[in-house]
């Protein structure tokens, strides 16, 4: 039992990396590779601060900005040099991973004798129980901001540039500035997965990022399929799913290891878990 609650917490954890994809892949239509080092980089500069002794209510906003000025410069890139946005991302990503060995110092930090937010906050005594209660509450507080963020005028306006972007200009609204701050918001929640997840699993590596847009794309897939399956229109639901996307992502591949498939091959499973639930729908089609 113990190993698919931490599945699930792995998954909640993820849920900030989901919401993040989700904004720039499904809302802003930009496929987003700046994820892999924005991740590295909100873990890089938890693992810095808290080795540091810096106290705990300084960590999260240097991470989000952290990973706000990434996305940011991307958006930058893209929409005022006119490079092509994978590719923007691409140069940002490889860019970042200097910059993360630079602050690190060292490829990897360990953090198992320093205070982290999953033993600062006590709500019950078995940590793996204050682990699920902290983290929840952490990600159910995200998710209201988003949600409240996408339903007001600004997140109109941000939803309107990816399914019209010559409309909403026509409105008067800077679409370029809706790109770079619809990106510096996603690789910032991208950096809040990377805050949570080493603190949960107690250490910083430098190459923890790489092929993480994999788990953010397949948790998005997955909430766009029950999306489309039940015809929600809701934000608030529509988020809700990205996060059971990110659970259920999490417990198949734990499934998948409890049924005895070698642990080197979990990324060959990942990357065919995620090939399934991207065909999934096309054959449904081909099939009526």
């Amino acid at each position: 039992m113990e190993f698919y609650l931490t599945a699930l917490l792995q998954g909640f954890s993820f849920s900030a990396l989901a919401l993040g994809i989700f904004i720039s892949m499904k809302i802003f239509n930009i496929p987003d590779i700046t994820t892999d080092g924005s991740y590295t980089l909100g873990a890089v500069v938890t693992a810095v601060m808290i080795t540091h002794h810096q106290p705990a209510y300084l960590i999260l906003p240097a991470v989000i900005v952290a990973g706000g000025l990434a996305g940011a410069l991307t958006g930058i890139i893209h929409t005022k040099l006119k490079i092509n946005a994978l590719l923007a991302g691409i140069l940002v990503m490889t860019a970042l991973y200097s910059v993360n060995l630079t602050l690190m110092g060292t490829s990897n930090l360990p953090l198992n004798n320093f205070p982290t937010l999953f033993n600062l906050v006590q709500i019950s005594a078995d940590p793996n129980h204050n682990t699920f209660w902290v983290v929840s509450a952490f990600v159910i507080v995200l998710i209201a901001l988003i949600g409240y963020l996408l339903k007001t005028d600004f997140g109109i306006a941000m939803r309107a540039t990816g399914n019209s972007e010559s409309m909403i200009r026509s409105l008067g609204v800077n679409t370029d500035r809706m790109k770079i701050t619809g990106l510096a918001l996603a690789n910032a929640l991208t950096a809040v997965s990377g805050y949570l997840i080493s603190q949960y699993q107690g250490f910083t590596d430098i190459s923890m990022g790489i092929g993480i847009v994999i788990v953010g794309l397949g948790s998005v897939i997955i909430a766009e399929t029950l999306i489309n399956w039940f015809r929600i229109t809701s934000v608030w639901l529509s988020l809700i799913l990205v996060l059971t996307g990110a659970v259920i992502f999490r417990l198949v591949l734990s499934l998948t290891l409890d049924l005895g498939v070698d642990a080197n091959l979990l990324q060959l499973v990942t990357a065919g878990f995620v090939l399934l639930i991207v065909s999934l729908p096309r054959l449904r089609l081909r099939t009526r």
